[in-house]
């Protein structure tokens, strides 16, 4: 393999993972809004909040909308411990400004990933590489460096969650202001750790599930030309 096809075609690998990943993490949180419910009730939210689901799952759709940036301003009245008020204060506000910056940083890296990959493919072809041998073969070799970091990460987190989360917060945001008082602040009662813990997974199991199929894909055209010899 030409050194020029390896570089192109690793850098496919890669983009086709990144983009893999921030789609997996979207369907996480967007796909089916039922787990939010499941998770309110796993952890018994409403209880907390002395809410009514509706009320929890209403004030969930602007929150996830707000996120996504299909609304510009996190601002939901509410009733909320017997009050109609809004639900979010202004560390909420602050706060997941951040996360939404985030969030569509995470997007705009999906949509700059599926360019790159996108050229990738041009260039190879260009070039004349054998498509069939060099995108299988490199893409199994991005898989099993992804593959041992998501295990370290895993692990990581399989022993202290709460370390993990932690670190991330201070490695993505250069204040304190996602530390809440859950006797002030409504939102935190609303998405404790556990249902961080439990998105977490969740995302995995979709990210995994994923790469696994785009393996099975890279196996094809190596399993079609044993058939034939």
């Amino acid at each position: 393999m030409k050194k020029r096809h390896a570089v192109f075609g690793l850098l496919f690998g890669f983009s086709v993972i990144a983009a893999v990943f921030f789609t997996s993490f979207e369907a996480a949180m967007y796909a089916d809004f039922g787990v939010y419910e499941r998770e309110y009730e796993k952890y018994d939210v409403l209880s907390e909040l002395d809410m009514t689901m509706e009320d929890a799952m209403y004030v969930t759709h602007e929150m996830m909308d707000y996120l996504r940036g299909d609304r510009d301003t996190l601002s939901v009245v509410t009733t909320v411990e017997g009050k109609e008020q809004d639900f979010f204060n202004e560390q909420d506000r602050f706060h997941m400004g951040e996360v939404r910056e985030l969030f569509l940083g995470g997007l705009n890296i999906r949509m700059g990933a599926c360019l790159a990959a996108a050229l990738c493919i041009m260039m190879l072809y260009a070039s004349g590489a054998d498509m069939k041998k060099v995108i299988p073969f490199c893409y199994r070799i991005c898989l099993g460096v992804t593959a041992a970091a998501l295990a370290l990460f895993g692990a990581a987190c399989m022993a202290d969650f709460n370390a993990v989360f932690v670190e991330f917060h201070h490695l993505f945001f250069d204040n304190d202001l996602w530390l809440f008082d859950p006797a002030e602040d409504y939102m935190i009662r609303m998405l404790p750790e556990g249902l961080f813990s439990d998105m977490v997974v969740r995302i995995g199991v979709l990210f995994a599930g994923a790469l696994l199929a785009l393996l099975i894909c890279s196996l094809i055209p190596k399993m079609t030309a044993g058939k034939r010899n």
